[in-house]
Protein backbone atom coordinates (compact mmCIF):
# COMPACT_ATOMS: atom_id res chain seq x y z
CA UNK A 1 0.00 0.00 0.00
CA UNK A 2 1.10 3.72 -0.87
CA UNK A 3 2.12 3.96 2.94
CA UNK A 4 4.46 1.94 2.93
CA UNK A 5 7.69 3.94 1.91
CA UNK A 6 10.32 1.23 2.79
CA UNK A 7 10.47 -0.15 -0.67
CA UNK A 8 14.03 -0.76 -3.01
CA UNK A 9 12.02 -0.67 -6.08
CA UNK A 10 13.96 2.48 -7.15
CA UNK A 11 10.78 4.26 -7.47
CA UNK A 12 11.34 7.84 -6.30
CA UNK A 13 8.22 7.80 -3.85
CA UNK A 14 8.70 11.64 -3.06
CA UNK A 15 7.75 12.08 -6.56
CA UNK A 16 4.99 10.04 -6.68
CA UNK A 17 3.49 11.58 -3.99
CA UNK A 18 3.63 14.61 -5.64
CA UNK A 19 2.04 12.93 -8.67
CA UNK A 20 -0.77 11.76 -6.20
CA UNK A 21 -1.19 15.11 -4.62
CA UNK A 22 -2.04 17.11 -8.17
CA UNK A 23 -4.07 14.49 -9.27
CA UNK A 24 -6.64 15.56 -6.27
CA UNK A 25 -5.54 19.19 -6.06
CA UNK A 26 -6.50 18.62 -10.12
CA UNK A 27 -9.69 17.58 -9.19
CA UNK A 28 -10.10 20.17 -7.00
CA UNK A 29 -9.70 22.74 -9.11
CA UNK A 30 -12.73 21.19 -11.55
CA UNK A 31 -15.43 22.56 -9.05
CA UNK A 32 -16.09 26.09 -8.14
CA UNK A 33 -14.48 27.19 -4.82
CA UNK A 34 -17.37 27.86 -1.93
CA UNK A 35 -19.04 31.11 -1.05
CA UNK A 36 -18.24 32.63 2.48
CA UNK A 37 -20.40 30.17 5.04
CA UNK A 38 -22.49 33.42 5.44
CA UNK A 39 -23.00 34.07 2.22
CA UNK A 40 -24.54 30.05 1.78
CA UNK A 41 -26.71 30.44 4.97
CA UNK A 42 -28.05 33.43 3.54
CA UNK A 43 -28.69 31.64 -0.38
CA UNK A 44 -30.13 28.62 1.66
CA UNK A 45 -32.41 30.64 3.66
CA UNK A 46 -33.27 32.49 0.64
CA UNK A 47 -33.65 29.55 -1.14
CA UNK A 48 -36.07 27.77 1.47
CA UNK A 49 -38.04 31.05 2.36
CA UNK A 50 -39.14 30.73 -1.75
CA UNK A 51 -39.89 27.30 -2.16
CA UNK A 52 -40.87 25.82 1.07
CA UNK A 53 -44.76 25.95 0.76
CA UNK A 54 -45.10 25.07 -2.21
CA UNK A 55 -43.23 21.34 -1.43
CA UNK A 56 -45.16 20.98 2.03
CA UNK A 57 -47.89 18.80 0.38
CA UNK A 58 -48.83 15.20 0.89
CA UNK A 59 -47.35 14.29 -2.45
CA UNK A 60 -44.11 15.23 -1.01
CA UNK A 61 -44.29 13.35 2.23
CA UNK A 62 -45.47 10.21 0.61
CA UNK A 63 -42.50 10.46 -1.85
CA UNK A 64 -40.08 11.16 1.00
CA UNK A 65 -41.23 8.56 2.94
CA UNK A 66 -40.62 6.10 -0.09
CA UNK A 67 -37.02 7.71 0.40
CA UNK A 68 -36.12 7.00 4.38
CA UNK A 69 -33.63 4.47 5.36
CA UNK A 70 -35.53 3.50 8.67
CA UNK A 71 -32.62 3.50 11.37
CA UNK A 72 -31.18 1.89 14.89
CA UNK A 73 -28.08 2.03 15.78
CA UNK A 74 -27.56 1.93 19.61
CA UNK A 75 -25.69 0.30 22.05
CA UNK A 76 -28.70 -1.86 23.06
CA UNK A 77 -29.80 -2.81 20.18
CA UNK A 78 -31.10 -6.63 20.12
CA UNK A 79 -32.18 -9.19 17.82
CA UNK A 80 -35.52 -8.67 19.39
CA UNK A 81 -35.22 -4.99 18.78
CA UNK A 82 -34.52 -5.09 15.38
CA UNK A 83 -37.16 -7.76 14.39
CA UNK A 84 -39.82 -5.48 16.18
CA UNK A 85 -38.42 -2.44 13.49
CA UNK A 86 -38.93 -5.05 10.70
CA UNK A 87 -42.34 -5.91 11.50
CA UNK A 88 -42.76 -2.11 11.67
CA UNK A 89 -42.02 -1.91 7.65
CA UNK A 90 -43.57 -5.66 7.24
CA UNK A 91 -46.78 -4.34 8.64
CA UNK A 92 -46.96 -0.94 6.60
CA UNK A 93 -46.67 -2.57 3.19
CA UNK A 94 -49.74 -2.62 1.22
CA UNK A 95 -51.51 -0.43 4.00
CA UNK A 96 -51.30 2.55 1.93
CA UNK A 97 -51.33 2.21 -1.82
CA UNK A 98 -50.19 5.36 -2.25
CA UNK A 99 -47.36 5.57 0.20
CA UNK A 100 -44.25 3.94 -0.70
CA UNK A 101 -42.75 2.17 1.65
CA UNK A 102 -39.39 3.31 3.00
CA UNK A 103 -35.95 2.81 1.01
CA UNK A 104 -34.23 1.03 3.46
CA UNK A 105 -33.53 -0.37 7.36
CA UNK A 106 -30.43 0.54 8.24
CA UNK A 107 -28.34 -0.90 11.56
CA UNK A 108 -25.35 -2.41 12.98
CA UNK A 109 -23.30 -5.44 10.79
CA UNK A 110 -24.34 -7.39 13.49
CA UNK A 111 -28.32 -7.24 12.67
CA UNK A 112 -28.40 -7.53 8.72
CA UNK A 113 -28.94 -11.49 9.11
CA UNK A 114 -31.84 -10.34 11.33
CA UNK A 115 -33.20 -7.82 9.18
CA UNK A 116 -32.76 -10.29 6.31
CA UNK A 117 -34.56 -13.08 7.97
CA UNK A 118 -37.66 -10.87 9.03
CA UNK A 119 -38.18 -8.41 6.00
CA UNK A 120 -41.21 -9.50 4.04
CA UNK A 121 -41.48 -6.13 2.53
CA UNK A 122 -41.16 -5.94 -1.29
CA UNK A 123 -38.18 -3.53 -2.34
CA UNK A 124 -36.95 -2.31 0.78
CA UNK A 125 -33.37 -2.81 0.73
CA UNK A 126 -30.83 -4.11 3.95
CA UNK A 127 -28.28 -1.38 5.14
CA UNK A 128 -25.56 -1.67 7.41
CA UNK A 129 -23.11 0.45 8.61
CA UNK A 130 -19.09 -0.89 8.62
CA UNK A 131 -15.96 -0.19 8.25
CA UNK A 132 -15.10 1.01 12.08
CA UNK A 133 -18.33 3.27 12.17
CA UNK A 134 -19.03 6.12 13.85
CA UNK A 135 -14.98 6.76 14.24
CA UNK A 136 -13.12 4.88 11.66
CA UNK A 137 -10.07 4.75 13.56
CA UNK A 138 -9.46 1.10 12.70
CA UNK A 139 -6.94 -0.93 10.40
CA UNK A 140 -8.07 -0.87 6.80
CA UNK A 141 -7.95 -4.39 6.91
CA UNK A 142 -10.91 -4.62 9.43
CA UNK A 143 -12.75 -1.84 7.13
CA UNK A 144 -12.82 -4.44 4.81
CA UNK A 145 -13.37 -7.40 6.45
CA UNK A 146 -16.48 -5.59 7.89
CA UNK A 147 -18.05 -4.81 4.69
CA UNK A 148 -17.31 -8.07 2.89
CA UNK A 149 -18.69 -9.46 6.27
CA UNK A 150 -21.69 -7.09 5.87
CA UNK A 151 -22.36 -7.75 2.15
CA UNK A 152 -22.50 -11.54 2.77
CA UNK A 153 -24.69 -11.67 5.46
CA UNK A 154 -27.20 -9.85 3.22
CA UNK A 155 -26.50 -6.05 3.09
CA UNK A 156 -27.87 -4.25 -0.33
CA UNK A 157 -26.14 -1.27 1.42
CA UNK A 158 -22.92 -0.02 2.75
CA UNK A 159 -22.42 3.17 5.08
CA UNK A 160 -18.69 3.84 5.99
CA UNK A 161 -17.17 7.08 7.47
CA UNK A 162 -14.50 9.10 5.49
CA UNK A 163 -11.43 8.70 7.23
CA UNK A 164 -11.52 12.22 8.76
CA UNK A 165 -7.94 11.72 10.69
CA UNK A 166 -6.36 11.68 7.28
CA UNK A 167 -8.55 14.49 5.94
CA UNK A 168 -7.13 16.77 8.59
CA UNK A 169 -3.25 15.94 7.75
CA UNK A 170 -4.15 16.56 3.85
CA UNK A 171 -3.21 12.59 3.43
CA UNK A 172 -6.25 12.19 0.62
CA UNK A 173 -4.16 9.57 -1.11
CA UNK A 174 -4.63 7.37 2.07
CA UNK A 175 -8.42 8.71 2.15
CA UNK A 176 -9.26 7.29 -1.52
CA UNK A 177 -6.94 4.24 -1.34
CA UNK A 178 -9.08 3.65 1.77
CA UNK A 179 -12.35 4.21 -0.35
CA UNK A 180 -11.44 2.05 -2.88
CA UNK A 181 -10.75 -0.92 -1.76
CA UNK A 182 -13.94 -0.47 0.59
CA UNK A 183 -15.87 0.14 -2.54
CA UNK A 184 -14.32 -3.04 -3.66
CA UNK A 185 -15.54 -5.22 -0.86
CA UNK A 186 -19.02 -4.09 -0.94
CA UNK A 187 -18.98 -5.74 -4.63
CA UNK A 188 -22.64 -5.33 -5.74
CA UNK A 189 -23.32 -3.31 -2.98
CA UNK A 190 -23.89 0.29 -2.86
CA UNK A 191 -21.56 2.50 -1.09
CA UNK A 192 -22.73 5.40 0.93
CA UNK A 193 -19.92 7.82 2.02
CA UNK A 194 -20.26 9.72 5.49
CA UNK A 195 -18.45 13.13 5.54
CA UNK A 196 -19.16 13.74 9.23
CA UNK A 197 -20.38 17.21 7.82
CA UNK A 198 -20.55 18.44 11.50
CA UNK A 199 -16.59 17.72 12.17
CA UNK A 200 -15.56 18.81 9.06
CA UNK A 201 -17.78 22.19 9.91
CA UNK A 202 -16.40 24.45 7.35
CA UNK A 203 -17.89 25.03 3.60
CA UNK A 204 -14.53 24.37 2.11
CA UNK A 205 -14.05 21.50 3.85
CA UNK A 206 -17.16 19.57 2.75
CA UNK A 207 -16.98 20.55 -0.47
CA UNK A 208 -13.20 19.04 -0.85
CA UNK A 209 -14.59 15.57 1.52
CA UNK A 210 -17.77 15.19 -1.23
CA UNK A 211 -15.03 15.61 -3.95
CA UNK A 212 -12.92 12.71 -2.28
CA UNK A 213 -15.37 10.27 -1.75
CA UNK A 214 -17.02 10.76 -5.55
CA UNK A 215 -13.79 10.43 -7.31
CA UNK A 216 -13.31 7.41 -4.90
CA UNK A 217 -15.94 5.60 -5.81
CA UNK A 218 -18.70 6.58 -3.66
CA UNK A 219 -22.29 5.60 -5.13
CA UNK A 220 -24.02 8.44 -2.44
CA UNK A 221 -22.50 11.01 -0.25
CA UNK A 222 -23.67 11.19 3.56
CA UNK A 223 -23.95 13.79 5.99
CA UNK A 224 -23.56 12.63 9.19
CA UNK A 225 -23.14 9.63 11.87
CA UNK A 226 -25.72 11.37 14.19
CA UNK A 227 -23.04 10.17 17.13
CA UNK A 228 -20.73 12.76 18.84
CA UNK A 229 -21.05 15.40 16.28
CA UNK A 230 -24.27 18.12 14.82
CA UNK A 231 -25.61 16.26 12.54
CA UNK A 232 -27.12 17.68 9.17
CA UNK A 233 -27.51 21.13 8.30
CA UNK A 234 -29.36 23.11 5.00
CA UNK A 235 -25.64 24.19 4.11
CA UNK A 236 -24.01 21.59 4.66
CA UNK A 237 -26.25 19.74 2.18
CA UNK A 238 -26.10 22.54 -0.47
CA UNK A 239 -22.52 22.22 -0.45
CA UNK A 240 -22.57 19.00 -1.05
CA UNK A 241 -25.56 19.40 -3.55
CA UNK A 242 -23.46 21.72 -5.78
CA UNK A 243 -20.32 19.32 -6.05
CA UNK A 244 -22.88 16.90 -7.01
CA UNK A 245 -24.02 18.70 -9.62
CA UNK A 246 -20.96 20.29 -10.96
CA UNK A 247 -19.27 16.18 -11.11
CA UNK A 248 -22.69 14.79 -12.93
CA UNK A 249 -21.95 17.57 -15.44
CA UNK A 250 -18.28 16.55 -15.72
CA UNK A 251 -18.53 13.02 -15.84
CA UNK A 252 -21.90 12.13 -16.77
CA UNK A 253 -22.81 10.48 -13.44
CA UNK A 254 -24.87 10.87 -10.79
CA UNK A 255 -24.17 10.15 -7.35
CA UNK A 256 -26.76 10.37 -4.87
CA UNK A 257 -27.17 11.93 -1.71
CA UNK A 258 -28.13 11.03 1.75
CA UNK A 259 -29.17 13.82 4.79
CA UNK A 260 -28.54 12.07 8.26
CA UNK A 261 -28.47 13.18 11.68
CA UNK A 262 -31.15 15.34 13.10
CA UNK A 263 -34.32 14.81 10.61
CA UNK A 264 -37.10 14.26 12.83
CA UNK A 265 -39.99 15.90 11.50
CA UNK A 266 -41.74 16.21 8.55
CA UNK A 267 -40.53 20.14 8.21
CA UNK A 268 -37.25 18.97 8.32
CA UNK A 269 -37.24 16.97 6.26
CA UNK A 270 -39.57 19.32 3.70
CA UNK A 271 -36.46 21.90 3.75
CA UNK A 272 -34.08 19.14 2.75
CA UNK A 273 -35.77 17.95 -0.19
CA UNK A 274 -36.48 21.33 -1.23
CA UNK A 275 -32.62 22.21 -1.59
CA UNK A 276 -32.10 19.10 -3.14
CA UNK A 277 -34.35 19.98 -5.46
CA UNK A 278 -33.81 23.18 -6.41
CA UNK A 279 -30.08 22.48 -6.73
CA UNK A 280 -30.13 19.19 -8.30
CA UNK A 281 -33.72 18.83 -10.32
CA UNK A 282 -36.21 16.10 -10.16
CA UNK A 283 -33.50 13.55 -11.84
CA UNK A 284 -33.01 13.42 -7.84
CA UNK A 285 -35.94 13.20 -6.26
CA UNK A 286 -36.08 9.21 -6.11
CA UNK A 287 -34.69 6.23 -3.45
CA UNK A 288 -32.01 5.41 -5.81
CA UNK A 289 -30.29 9.40 -6.03
CA UNK A 290 -31.89 10.72 -2.18
CA UNK A 291 -32.15 9.35 1.02
CA UNK A 292 -32.92 10.61 4.55
CA UNK A 293 -31.79 8.58 7.40
CA UNK A 294 -33.78 8.81 10.73
CA UNK A 295 -35.69 6.61 13.16
CA UNK A 296 -38.55 9.19 14.40
CA UNK A 297 -39.37 10.60 11.00
CA UNK A 298 -41.55 7.86 9.71
CA UNK A 299 -44.06 7.86 12.50
CA UNK A 300 -44.08 11.96 12.34
CA UNK A 301 -45.19 11.32 8.71
CA UNK A 302 -47.25 8.91 8.46
CA UNK A 303 -48.91 10.76 11.72
CA UNK A 304 -49.40 13.84 9.17
CA UNK A 305 -50.46 12.01 6.25
CA UNK A 306 -53.16 9.77 8.42
CA UNK A 307 -54.90 6.75 8.12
Amino acid sequence: MAHEHNCSCGHDHDHDHDDQMDKYHEAFTKFEPVATDSKITETVNALVEKHYKENFTPEVLKQIHGCIDLTSLTSIDTKESIWKLVDKVNDFEGTRPDVPNVAAICTYPLFVETVKQALAAQNVKIASVAAGFPSSQTFIEVKIAETAMAVMSGADEIDVVMNLGYFMEENYEEIAEELQEIKESCREAKLKVILETGALATAANIRKASILAIYSGADFIKTSTGKGYPGATPEAVYTMCKVLKTYHSIAGRRVGIKISGGVRTAEDAVKYYTIVKEVLGNEWLNNELFRIGASSLVEDIEHRLGK
